[in-house]
């Protein structure tokens, strides 16, 4: 018997054994800058949990249920979404799918950030903002308010290593992880990033609006029209 004769039996065994193992699934979500995900998110609101149980969400194509988990959740204040309280939150039932653990029992209050599902529910899983309330630092709350919202319109672009680069005046460099080793440093904590009178974007520091003469001044990359070497550092 030749070879690839004898290979065969051997392909097909390694190949029905695949289909009979469990997939192993896992939840990989990159880092975003507290505005992203603020920017990004249907709803922002400030919330405990009360309640939790598990629920069935339809079937799969497979005709399968689908389960999720669905927390009642006492909303104290939203920043962004809809003109109703949101009163149940939805995620997977596990990490390893992006689900979302909170602790019930209404006394740890959460910055929730999420997608809409109508009828005063929303979704989150793991790649959403969700920190307890307490974690964030007072230029973060206040920001919650209107900063963030300022910057919808600027791209901030994660720095993973040195050199850096960005492509246009409306993008502010993220350098936490390069400067801190920790994408909760101080761009984090601290600094939003402001769309300017010119159109360009720059970071803003302090829990105060910006003033006017921050929002008119000229970005002089912005006119010269080069920006692959712009490294912005804000402190």
């Amino acid at each position: 018997m030749g070879a690839a004769a004898r290979s065969l039996p051997l392909a097909f065994c390694l190949l029905l054994l695949g289909t009979l193992l469990p997939r192993a699934d896992a939840c990989s979500c990159s880092p975003v800058h507290p505005q992203q995900a603020f920017c990004n998110a249907d709803i922002v609101i400030r919330a405990k949990a009360v309640n939790k149980k598990e629920v069935d969400s339809g079937n799969d194509i497979y005709g399968n249920p689908i389960k999720r988990i669905q927390y009642e959740i006492k909303q104290i204040k939203m920043f962004k979404g809809p003109d109703q309280d949101i009163e149940f939150i939805y995620t997977a039932p596990s990490s390893a799918v992006c689900g979302v653990s909170l602790d019930i029992g209404g006394k740890k209050e959460y910055l929730i950030a999420g997608k809409a599902e109508g009828n005063g529910n929303m979704h989150i899983t793991l790649c959403d903002f969700i920190v307890p309330w307490d974690t964030l630092s007072a230029t973060q709350k206040k920001s919650l308010n209107h900063r963030y919202q300022m910057g919808c319109e600027c791209k901030i672009t994660r720095c993973p290593m040195i050199p850096c680069y960005i492509s246009s005046p409306d993008e502010c460099l993220w350098m936490d992880w390069v400067t801190e080793k920790n994408i909760n440093g101080h761009q984090a904590k601290f600094f939003a990033c402001i769309k300017r009178s010119d159109g360009s974007c720059a970071w803003y520091r302090g829990a105060a609006p910006p003033k006017q003469e921050f929002l008119d001044i000229e970005d002089p990359f912005l006119h010269r029209g080069s920006f692959g070497s712009r490294v912005e550092m804000a402190w």
